[in-house]
């Protein structure tokens, strides 16, 4: 099962996105040297563009960690990590944007971040047993000659799919995010043109880690799913 093109594919993709991940943290040290002019914090930042779309319910809250922010639709609280929290600069004023962004299409009921809401607990098993059951299903039909092993191995087939999914739903949820930051930035006149061009560019940095994720998420989806279709025939 764990034959050597498994092994390339796995590497390949891990590869990808420590690049990708790398690169991400370098544009965003590169744009926290770029200080804004108008000397907002992120926090700042957030609870303006928060209050511009009318939303007075989420609250803007600190984080410990670093690239850890995120918005929490449950409780809707903004969680910036401490140094978007605090810092003034372009990277943190991207940072928080984004990040209100989600609390934006949470407002208005963006309807693919309703879809993923609603699979997150699927998700959070689906990833987690999945290949185990692909696993144990193949090891059943191969050791044992057993045609239930099969069947487990398409339940897992199942749960992999959910979770892959789960993987492309975020691509338009995070981009859709990116897009209303940038607009509201812009149109506010929040940043300055360096200071905008920083911002986009860290979010597209940002942004391409969710792609590669996705991508990778279905590699090993059809990967999987040869091993089990294949030995089948």
């Amino acid at each position: 099962m764990f034959n050597m093109g498994y092994m390339l594919l796995i590497g390949a993709i891990a590869l990808v996105s420590w690049l990708v991940s790398s690169r991400l943290k370098s544009k965003f040290e590169h744009y926290s040297q770029i200080g804004l002019r108008n000397g907002m914090s992120g926090a700042e930042i957030a609870e303006k563009m928060l209050a511009d779309h009318g939303i007075r319910d989420v609250r803007v809250i600190s984080t410990p960690g670093q690239l850890t922010d995120h918005y929490n639709p449950a409780d809707k609280t903004v969680n910036l990590s401490e140094a978007v929290y605090n810092q003034r600069n372009a990277a943190a004023a991207a940072v928080a944007a984004h990040e209100c962004g989600h609390a934006v299409q949470h407002a208005q009921a963006y309807s693919w971040l309703t879809m993923r809401s609603q699979m997150v607990p699927v998700v959070n098993i689906s990833s987690s047993l999945s290949q185990w059951l692909i696993i144990g299903g193949l090891i059943l039909g191969v050791s044992k000659g057993l045609s239930v092993g099969y069947y487990i191995s398409i339940a897992g087939l199942v749960l992999m799919a959910i979770a892959t999914a789960f993987s492309f739903i975020t691509l338009p949820v995070e981009y859709d995010a990116s897009n209303r930051a940038l607009a509201w930035l812009k149109n506010k006149n929040m940043l300055s043109p360096e200071e905008y061009s920083g911002a986009e560019d860290a979010l597209k940095w940002a942004a391409r880690t969710y792609v590669v994720a996705a991508l990778g998420a279905l590699a090993s989806l059809l990967y999987w799913a040869f091993q089990v279709f294949g030995r089948r025939d």
